[in-house]
């Protein structure tokens, strides 16, 4: 009858701290909208890039975690990004660079470090993603020669990878519903990749192989 009465007692003060606890730590949960700028290039030793601009915009789910060092958070995000690559006209010696335009989906799970509370926090994470083939932003360039190359034209590196996976960086600043987030996101596959399952005529060129470089910066509201 006593250890009746112990275990009773043993399981009471069990869900005593438990209750205590979940009501001092309360978890909560968020829902934000977020958009903005990003700067795109490609790291490759194949052309001759310049970063270009373009825009972001996604929903991000948050989770608060007030008894940790950190918070985590789904983000979806859908972009347009733009890249310039060196070419020649036929028979000219006048460079000019060629705007590219690619849209990308991205799927991403980050850490937020508080530095600073939920003020302040680094962020950091793996993304998926699906981004299109290149698009010639001007089709009058069809036709220019790639840079460094004697038969491969414009139209020609269009078929890019279309799955890749990504790591992020960055840094978020804000108070309350409202947060700016700088990030870099670096591509860990070779978005170029695509390029080496056709038929290109690139004489004794090394294959294709690229990774990705993108600065977002973005404003997020949260619900």
């Amino acid at each position: 009858m006593k250890n009746k009465h112990y275990i009773l007692l043993v399981a009471v003060c069990i869900a005593f701290v438990t209750t205590a606890n979940a009501q001092r730590y309360k978890i909560q949960n968020g829902i934000g909208l977020q958009g903005g700028v990003t700067q795109f290039d490609i790291l490759t030793d194949n052309f001759e890039t310049k970063t270009n601009s373009g825009f972001i915009g996604g929903m991000a789910a948050s989770v608060d975690l007030p008894h940790r060092w950190y918070n985590v958070s789904y983000n979806i995000q859908l972009s347009q990004n733009h890249i310039d690559i060196s070419a020649l006209e036929s028979g000219s010696i006048m460079e000019e660079y060629v705007e590219y335009k690619m849209f990308t989906a991205n799927i991403s799970f980050l850490f937020h470090i508080k530095l600073i509370r939920n003020n302040l926090t680094l962020d950091i994470g793996p993304i998926l993603q699906y981004n299109s083939d290149f698009e010639l932003i001007d089709e009058s360039y069809e036709g220019y020669t790639i840079k460094g190359y004697n038969n491969l034209l414009t139209e020609d590196i269009t078929q890019i990878s279309n799955f890749n996976a990504n790591g992020a960086v960055g840094l978020s600043l804000g108070v309350r519903r409202l947060y700016l987030r700088a990030q870099y996101i670096y591509g860990f596959t070779n978005i170029l990749g695509g390029l080496n399952n056709q038929d290109l005529d690139i004489g004794n060129n090394a294959k294709f192989k690229g990774n990705q470089s993108l600065m977002a910066f973005t404003a997020i509201i949260t619900f």
